[in-house]
């Protein structure tokens, strides 16, 4: 157990905080001697890839470093794999791809660890986390139970999940099951840009390989290392809007970039509303817009939590004034 630990290093935002209390949790043992002999408030911090500190945190800070990765069952044409959730989800994704195992392709290159990638519902180009999420199996922070949550139990939605509502900071993620396909691949080249990456790359008929170097390929074109460049991602969730709401902006904004959902709904790119109000590229003081991606916001350097929220509340207000749209953050800001 580590005292007044700085977290500056366990947030890719860079945003430098303390934790009065940090430890490592390498296994289910451990973690249940943790919660016998410590009654105060606990943390879980996974990648810290999707969260943004705004002051020093007063829980114990659980740094998930549980590992392992495994075949649970598989058939002729499904593999079910467990993996700890700990391990970074990247590398999980090229483990997959090494054995030829698809439905995570779409999903390279997401930083993080694969514990907090179900309270996000993780998703990019097309696919989301709950198109192959299996089953998760978890620590109740408060009981030190076990609970397993099939996929009826998380109750996905667009970036959300149970565990980022009701069960918000009581869990602790040890492992997650993904459900993937051994053979038939379904490829998904629809969305975004993965079809003109292809093309550039000369493949016609991608395998699931192909996929996910296109994504790994986009991401790095788009979106700055938070290693060079503090940042958390995609900072705000893509807005839905009713018919009603869209035939009105489309009136008035003709050139509104949109993609239709079902139920006559549709999304509209975050990143479209921010840049079409000027933020793009901008920066105030020590924080900024990115300037390849609107929906980014970066970390110059020595900003604190609070110059990054201020930020991205001016940019909330200047979308709602513009399009009378509200965006909500996609960060998990503590």
């Amino acid at each position: 157990m580590l005292i007044h630990q700085s977290l500056f290093s366990y947030n890719s935002f860079g945003i430098d905080v303390h934790a009065d209390l940090f430890t490592a949790v390498r296994s289910i043992d451990q973690l249940a001697e943790i919660l016998i002999k410590h009654s105060q408030p606990k943390m879980v911090l996974g990648g810290g890839s999707n969260v943004l500190f705004t002051h020093d945190p007063e829980s114990i800070i659980l740094h998930n470093q549980i590992l392992g990765k495994e075949v649970f069952r598989q058939s002729d044409t499904q593999i079910v794999v467990r993996i700890g959730g700990g391990e970074n989800w990247h590398q999980v994704v090229l483990w997959c791809l090494e054995n030829n195992w698809g439905g995570v392709e779409n999903l390279s290159l997401i930083p993080g660890t694969v514990g907090a990638a179900p309270i996000q519902n993780i998703g990019a180009y097309g696919v989301e986390l709950k198109d192959v999420f299996f089953g998760l199996d978890a620590i109740d922070l408060t009981t030190g139970q076990s609970r397993h949550f099939s996929p009826n139990d998380a109750q996905f939605g667009y970036r959300d999940s149970i565990f980022k509502r009701e069960l918000k900071g009581k869990l602790f993620i040890t492992h997650v099951y993904f459900q993937l396909s051994r053979n038939n691949h379904q490829i998904n080249t629809e969305y975004g840009a993965i079809r003109e990456m292809l093309d550039q790359l000369q493949i016609s008929q991608p395998g699931i390989q192909d996929v996910s170097r296109a994504v790994v390929a986009i991401r790095r074109s788009k979106l700055p290392d938070p290693k060079e460049l503090g940042n958390a991602g995609s900072f705000f969730k893509n807005p839905e809007i009713d018919a009603v709401a869209f035939d009105r902006l489309q009136a008035k904004f003709p050139s509104l970039v949109f993609y239709a959902l079902d139920n006559n709904r549709f999304k509209l790119p975050a990143g479209w509303l921010i840049d079409q109000c000027g933020w793009k590229g901008k920066r105030l003081g020590p924080v900024g817009c990115y300037e390849k991606q609107a929906l980014v916001l970066v970390n110059y350097g020595g900003a604190t939590g609070q110059d990054v929220l201020n930020l991205a509340s001016r940019i909330m207000d200047s979308v709602e004034e513009r399009f009378g749209i509200r965006l909500e953050p996609e960060v998990n800001i503590l």
